[in-house]
């Protein structure tokens, strides 16, 4: 068994034990807790169940998205450890996460990133329809707006997730924690490559406006309320309307520590 299998198999376990101790705190959702967990006998079957029931529709029924969805993650077997990555980062960036279970079952920014990257595999396979309609109904259901051609990595933390959007080339690397109300958009109706790059470990603090096909360096800061219209160089941190640089974050992957406080000092408190 490989070291990838060995821990996807220790969170699904995690799930389930956390589950079978919510179904003796609290009875009365014991018959949800089945039906989204406990019946199933994967993380995929679980996730694939909560998607479906909720981005269901009277055009597109849950019966439908289930397929549809199960399609996704046997030609996509990197959606696996996309979802894995994701629920731990969440686990380990968010403090009102205490485990596993919550951003699984009740978490939207993680239901709406999930959602993208269904979309994503079916962009890339040429149904792009069928990609859009995804988006659209995520838009629907959870105030998020992600392109599914837009290229997002692993370990991701979408936080709180309304107003989030994400354009047709946008790029958000790995180990990036991004609040509500963000957007990555463009400038106008240029066409092209016309969306931010996001670094490696980039912390977006909430309502940051990002737009153009700007570059944010690995390591930064990106300030609450910010517009950034320009490049903001590795490990520094930007703030303001329009934004600048006005220091250094104190940890080399700001995502990951998820501190939003900025100061006016070459190195943030």
């Amino acid at each position: 068994m490989t070291k990838s299998k060995c821990q996807s198999d220790a969170i699904w376990q995690s799930i389930r034990s956390e589950t079978k101790k919510d179904v003796e705190n609290e009875p009365l959702l014991a018959s949800f807790f089945h039906a989204t967990v406990l019946n199933h006998n994967t993380l995929e079957n679980a996730l694939t169940f909560i998607l479906a029931n909720k981005l269901a529709s009277p055009v597109l029924q849950s019966i439908s998205l289930t397929e549809l969805i199960c399609s996704a993650f046997e030609n996509d077997p990197q959606i696996g450890m996309s979802i894995r990555a994701d629920l731990s980062a969440i686990k380990e960036r968010d403090p009102a996460c205490n485990g596993y279970t919550s951003p699984l079952l009740y978490f939207k920014g993680f239901h709406a990133l999930q959602s993208y990257r269904i979309a994503h595999s079916l962009w890339s396979h040429k149904r792009r329809s069928l990609a859009l309609a995804i988006q659209s109904r995520v838009s629907e259901v959870f105030s998020v707006d992600i392109h599914p051609a837009a290229k997002i990595g692993n370990g991701i933390l979408v936080d709180h997730a309304t107003g989030l959007v994400i354009g047709e080339t946008a790029v958000v690397e790995n180990n990036v924690s991004i609040l509500h109300q963000v957007t990555l958009g463009g400038t106008g109706k240029e066409n092209g490559d016309r969306h931010p790059k996001i670094g490696e470990g980039v912390l977006i603090s909430a309502n940051a406006t990002i737009l153009g096909n700007v570059r944010i360096g690995d390591g930064a800061k990106i300030g609450a309320g910010s517009v950034v219209l320009s490049d903001i160089p590795e490990h520094c941190t930007a703030v303001g309307v329009p934004a600048k640089v006005c220091g250094h974050p104190s940890v080399p992957r700001p995502a990951l520590e998820m501190n939003h406080q900025v100061t006016n000092n070459s190195e943030d408190k």
